[in-house]
């Protein structure tokens, strides 16, 4: 059997069995064009402009950048930093960003204090924030509120937190309507560490403008000498519907690596639909810290390719 015969029939086969196919593209770094971050999320504006929030960044706010994608390459050709818009207040810990087009504004997610504020995209607060729900309030600092999607199909935004809450072993993912009043909650089951060593969670939640969201759950090993480190990046599908408690199916998986011959480790924590059928991912690299890390930026094209990825690229 020839190659191009057997890649015909695994496509088929993945179709036959309901499994999106998925390609990844090659991670790509922009050391000159953007500054050094720790890029926690992102979130398309329109016009080739994204915000994009740094969970360290001096003051509270986000940046906004350019970011031309060739979908026929899957590659970002062109990459211009317009700046970073400030509220002028103190930074808390901003994680998850989304734009909301009725409004024309941006919420931010805060894990420092589990809230999501509104914002202009001048940068400056409208005084108007989602009502998140009293039970939120028992997330710990560090597990908080670390994601937010808007789906502009049903009206509503999503956020949950990175573990569940004290006591629970399923994460709440909670709804809200355009009214920024709490609405239907749903529970989601999050993957078990591979082992003790390992951090884990969920960092992001992306909504595909069809009802369908995206959930990205990651897990994080470091050695205390760096070489080992290794990330595993999944990425779940689930929709939202009649039953309180989300199915999910696997949309892609696969590794990052620091070893002797690769330093593509990547903390992946932000996560945008930049156009239909494709996935844009950043990751937080501390600023690349101590020159091991970059500030790695990945497309991911869900509606060709015949495989799911399980190894660093």
């Amino acid at each position: 059997m020839n190659r191009r015969r057997f890649l015909i029939i695994v496509v088929l086969l993945y179709q036959l069995l309901g499994v999106q196919a998925v390609k990844l593209r090659k991670p790509q770094h922009f050391k000159h064009e953007l500054p050094a971050g720790n890029y926690s999320g992102v979130a398309p504006l329109g016009g080739e402009r994204y915000a994009v929030v740094s969970d360290k960044s001096a003051e509270d706010g986000f940046f906004v950048f350019h970011l031309h994608i060739d979908s026929a390459s899957g590659r970002i050709s062109e990459v211009v930093n317009e700046g970073f818009r400030s509220s002028g207040l103190k930074n808390r810990d901003m994680e998850g960003i989304v734009y909301c087009p009725t409004s024309n504004t941006l919420f931010i997610s805060g894990e420092a204090d589990n809230e999501v504020y509104e914002y202009r995209l001048d940068g400056q607060r409208t005084g108007r924030r989602l009502q998140t729900p009293d039970c939120f309030k028992r997330a710990s600092r560090n597990f908080g509120l670390e994601s937010l999607a808007y789906d502009t199909l049903r009206h509503c935004f999503y956020t949950t937190t990175e573990r569940p809450l004290p006591g629970e072993e399923l994460l709440r993912i909670q709804s809200f309507g355009d009214d920024l009043q709490p609405a239907r909650q749903y529970l989601y089951r999050p993957d078990e560490p591979v082992s003790r060593k390992y951090f884990h969670g969920v960092a992001e939640l992306c909504a595909l403008g069809d009802g369908r969201l995206i959930v990205l759950e990651r897990q994080i090993r470091v050695p205390r000498l760096k070489i080992g480190a290794k990330t595993i990046i999944r990425l779940y599908e689930v929709t939202p519907a009649e039953s309180d408690t989300l199915q999910k199916r696997m949309l892609v998986e696969f590794t990052t690596h620091i070893n002797l011959v690769s330093r593509r480790f990547a903390n992946y924590e932000g996560l945008c639909a930049p156009l239909p059928g494709w996935l844009l991912l950043v990751a937080d690299s501390q600023n690349r810290q101590k020159g091991w890390l970059r500030d790695w930026w990945r497309l991911i094209n869900y509606a060709e390719g015949y495989r799911n990825e399980r190894t660093d690229r």
